[in-house]
């Protein structure tokens, strides 16, 4: 019997809705039941592998023979491509729905492919940003007709991809700021990060929590680097407001659908966000480092509050890497060769002990696995 169902048959008892024979017979019923079969992790690698083999072995078979077509032939190849997935996906829903999940991706991929193929093949104005906006269209509406998680992970990633590339082309006609973008992507990794909610959890969440998880760190450590990029020119100065504006409000209306009155605290993340961005732009080392390491803690204590594991394992890396670097840039020049080392390891044996030794209290009081 699943987990998840003692707890819902814990709290209707509670709220008297069952009493307690009505939830033993239920238990005993479940218990009694055969597990269902789910996928054993081979068939998920087979399933994932051959997808990724199937899409990559089409696009080549295409752009080795690509000159030799004329462009009639180019287009029916592009078209066929795409619809060929979605129909075989259609053809095994029902029999194999893991399979028909793989081929409907695949076509979503291959519906890219053939967005930027089409558009070579008819010359059409070079603007990249367009191509995946109608790929970002396309895996949204193949979410809202399949449901399938991969479909919703494609949007999200192709969305963000859409934006930033607009800003980007924006710049390259007013040496745009790309510090805008860098705090955009890391508001939107945090809101990411938090999607799984209490009981409100599944397969497309936790791809989200996924892809934010493995960014969010990244555009973290890229914004507080962002003082050596360029400054907007005073004619760049109201597109740049019109940029901080959909920075800051795309990511919280993510974390808005996501997590409701819970994305009170992520709207708490906005001030440091905005403020580690332009404590790079002045170029304050120290503000920037040690605001790092007090978002981290605030990262730290959020999974705490939520009981969850990955954002206090991250808030420990945030905060590990925020003094190993206070460390490079304002203490290991000051001192002799040797010195410097004997430091560096008594950092990394003293610290990386005191730090492990705190991530485990805390995993160990929120129940989440200690390794």
């Amino acid at each position: 019997m699943r987990k998840d169902w003692n707890r819902w048959l814990d709290r209707w008892v509670e709220a008297s809705l069952i009493d307690d024979a009505a939830a033993a017979k239920i238990r005993a019923y479940e218990e009694g039941q055969a597990p269902p079969a789910g996928l054993r992790w081979p068939v998920i690698v087979a399933l994932s592998l051959g997808g990724l083999m199937l899409a990559a072995g089409v696009l080549l078979l295409v752009a080795a023979r690509w000159e030799d077509l004329s462009p009639t032939a180019r287009l029916s190849i592009v078209l066929s491509m795409v619809a060929a997935f979605h129909v075989a996906g259609v053809v095994v829903t029902g029999r194999f729905d893991a399979l028909a999940v793989t081929l409907h991706t695949v076509g979503t991929a291959a519906l890219g492919a053939g967005i930027f193929l089409a558009a070579q093949i008819f010359n059409l104005e070079e603007h990249w940003p367009g191509g995946f906006m109608l790929w970002a269209a396309g895996a949204w509406v193949a979410w809202w007709l399949r449901r399938d998680w991969p479909q919703a992970a494609l949007a999200a990633v192709l969305t963000p991809i859409w934006l930033g590339g607009e800003w980007a082309v924006a710049g390259e006609r007013g040496q745009m700021n790309s510090r805008v973008l860098l705090a955009g992507l890391l508001l939107l990794a945090l809101a990411y990060l938090t999607a799984v909610v209490g009981e409100r959890r599944g397969p497309v969440r936790w791809s989200l929590v996924w892809m934010g998880g493995l960014t969010i760190l990244p555009c973290a450590f890229l914004t507080a680097l962002s003082g050596n990029m360029p400054y907007p020119t005073p004619a760049d100065r109201a597109a740049e407001a019109a940029g901080w504006l959909a920075a800051v409000v795309v990511p919280s209306a993510v974390a808005l659908w996501l997590r409701r009155r819970e994305a009170l605290v992520n709207l708490a993340f906005v001030p440091w966000v905005v403020l580690l961005s332009l404590f790079a732009q002045w170029k304050w080392t120290l503000a920037v480092q040690g605001w790092c390491a007090l978002g981290a803690v605030g990262l730290i204590a959020w999974g705490v509050r939520e009981s969850r594991t990955e954002r206090i394992n991250l808030g420990f890396a945030g905060f590990a890497v925020s003094v190993i670097s206070f460390y490079f840039s304002s203490v290991m020049d000051k001192l002799g060769r040797s010195a410097s080392l004997i430091g560096l390891g008594l950092l990394f044996l003293a610290g990386g002990w005191l730090l492990e030794r705190s991530r485990r209290r805390l995993l160990a009081r929120v129940g989440g696995d200690q390794g």
